[in-house]
């Protein structure tokens, strides 16, 4: 592995343990996920940094917090695109759920990086909510409504976000570059993978909503191209 790919590596694991310290706010955390972006497109990787065929990629296994699984649910795919990796749920023999991310190594430490983000903002997000005095009657119903809500946004703006990145001179062909790679060793695993059905839960529209707008609202601290720009842009990390 070059010089050049461990200084990325570390760069994104710093950034990860820098995001689930304490004190870490909904704005630092989301303006981690576009500094992943950013470093993962400044280190300009294309399919020759990546290794050999059969040792570019690898997996990594996520297991989320049991409270936050089906609000992750609903943007863990817009993570994984947004980190040019494949993903599925799959079970373990105890019984425990795990998201399985597949990609390049610096694609599976930002995603560990995107997934943390997400998390910590729904940690926050519910408390906020409700400190506002915005509750419509406390319940699990409700908080995960809104949650599930908030998630939804996330992985939408995460997906503007790749698309800000493809469009930008070179993004097109860096992305592809990475994804090509990953869809060439994810094939050679023969995996086949099943559609999950809805969870039957309840759904309260106003809670969604109330969520989607509250996912809308957080700043990354973005530039049209998804690049960290103004106060909230400095590198913190």
């Amino acid at each position: 592995m070059s010089t050049h790919f461990e200084k990325l590596i570390a760069r994104l694991t710093a950034l990860r343990a820098k995001t689930v310290a304490n004190g870490c706010t909904e704005e630092e955390a989301l303006a981690a996920a576009a500094k992943v972006a950013e470093l993962m497109d400044r280190h300009d990787l294309t399919a020759a940094d990546l290794g050999t065929a059969g040792q570019s990629c690898g997996r990594i296994v996520i297991i989320p917090d049991r409270k936050l699984r089906r609000p992750i649910d609903a943007c863990v795919g817009a993570i994984a695109t947004f980190c040019d990796c494949r993903v599925w749920l799959e079970k373990a023999p105890d019984g425990t759920s795990g998201y399985v991310f597949f990609g390049c190594p610096a694609g599976l430490t930002a995603a560990g990086v995107v997934t943390d983000v997400v998390a910590s903002v729904l940690r926050t997000a519910w408390g906020d909510y409700k400190r506002r005095g915005s509750v419509i009657r406390y319940n699990k119903d409700e908080r995960g409504s809104f949650l599930l809500g908030v998630a939804v946004s996330l992985g939408d703006r995460l997906l503007e976000m790749k698309a800000g990145r493809i469009g930008v001179p070179g993004g097109r062909d860096l992305v592809l570059s990475r994804r090509s790679v990953v869809d060439v060793e994810f094939a050679r695993l023969g995996l086949t993978l099943e559609t999950g059905g809805p969870s039957g839960k309840a759904i309260l529209a106003k809670a969604f909503d109330a969520g989607q707008s509250a996912g809308r609202d957080l700043s990354f601290g973005l530039s049209p191209d998804g690049r960290l720009s103004g106060p909230a842009g400095k590198d913190r990390h």
